[in-house]
């Protein structure tokens, strides 16, 4: 994700993605990284940013925003951005547009933050199935347990609306084990988000891959069995780590997929 590399353009993420192996690159959108593609960006940008990513031979794989449904509050806001994403995917060849739950005020029950994210979701997956793009629904914030992520799945019950599985929230924050996890998402699985870090639920801290708690082995291995040939995508925020001295994505991106792939060989 463009997360670990803001500072970088998209001619230099693709570059180096080549380089380093990557398949595909996750564009971040709303934080001012310097790929620099966004709602104001002309269709002529777009269009020459999806003939550069096609040119390379790196998938633009997902468009992810932080667009939080939960809270009815904040709803127009969120339909706003998911619907500006959409747009982007679209005309960047990206299959899937990552959205969140969000938190929920206290003035509310989960029952209700649940309901509106049902209803707004499933008009955003209309509105994404009319474009060709997918929703995945990342287990974040509020929405760490799998099983809350796949009850809104089942009841919105839309092929343009499916599960961005972020396992190290559901061991984190949840405290669900990967089995369980998977057992619950499976049916939706479409994008994984991989890293790793410590099981503080309270701050997001990362790891170099293998000095975390996270167990990749068994994640890959689920994933292998369902015959999962979605993107499992490295997310890193350049301020997380745990020591300083692993922020340059140049020393992180490369180390990282080699470790990741260390373990996928290894099944």
């Amino acid at each position: 994700m463009s997360s670990s590399c803001p500072a970088w353009t998209l001619d230099e993420m693709l570059t180096r993605a080549g380089e380093y192996g990557y398949a595909g690159v996750e564009l971040r959108v709303g934080w001012g990284h310097k790929f620099n593609i966004d709602g104001n960006t002309s269709a002529q940008d777009r269009l020459a940013a999806r003939q550069k990513a096609e040119a390379s031979g790196i998938a633009i794989c997902c468009i992810s925003t932080g667009a939080r449904t939960s809270d009815a509050a904040t709803a127009k806001l969120a339909e706003e951005e998911v619907t500006t994403a959409i747009h982007i995917a679209r005309d960047l060849g990206a299959p899937l547009v990552r959205v969140f739950g969000g938190m929920f005020p206290d003035t509310i029950t989960r029952a209700q933050a649940m309901a509106s994210v049902i209803d707004n979701l499933g008009r955003l997956a209309e509105v994404a199935g009319k474009q060709g793009v997918t929703l995945v629904l990342e287990t974040h914030d509020a929405w760490c347990d799998p099983h809350h992520v796949a009850e809104i799945l089942w009841r919105v019950s839309h092929p343009n609306l499916q599960c961005n599985w972020d396992y190290q929230h559901t061991t984190r924050v949840a405290k669900v084990s990967v089995d369980e996890a998977f057992g619950a998402l499976k049916p939706f699985i479409k994008h994984v988000h991989f890293h790793d870090g410590t099981l503080d639920a309270d701050k997001l801290v990362f790891l170099p891959i293998g000095q975390g708690a996270y167990d990749h082995k068994r994640t890959l291995q689920l994933l292998r069995g369902m015959n999962y040939d979605g993107f499992v995508s490295g997310e890193w925020i350049h301020t997380a780590w745990a020591d300083p001295a692993d922020i340059p994505p140049e020393v992180h991106l490369p180390r990282e997929l080699a470790a990741i792939r260390a373990i996928e060989a290894a099944l």
